[in-house]
């Protein structure tokens, strides 16, 4: 076997094991983060149901809702 042919062959062997190598441990990282799980969205529900009870239970709603009307009725003229 030439030097030519012997030292692109063990190139070859090094890119294609990086390569793999790279790959496989790209994969393990991702299998690895499974992401939200029932309990964080549930959990993101409850801010957001409290948050809603809050504005419609008290006077805050209408007052946000006085504003925004003004800031429109403004931006219309």
């Amino acid at each position: 076997m030439s030097d030519l042919m012997l030292k692109t062959a063990v190139a070859t062997k090094v890119r294609v094991n990086g390569w793999k190598n790279t790959t496989i441990e790209a994969m393990q990282r991702r299998a690895a983060d499974k992401g939200q799980t029932a309990v964080e969205y549930l959990g993101i529900i409850a801010v957001v149901v409290a948050i809603v009870l809050a504005i419609t239970g008290t006077s805050i709603g209408s007052t946000i809702l006085n504003k925004i009307t003004t800031l429109i009725d403004r931006v219309g003229n």
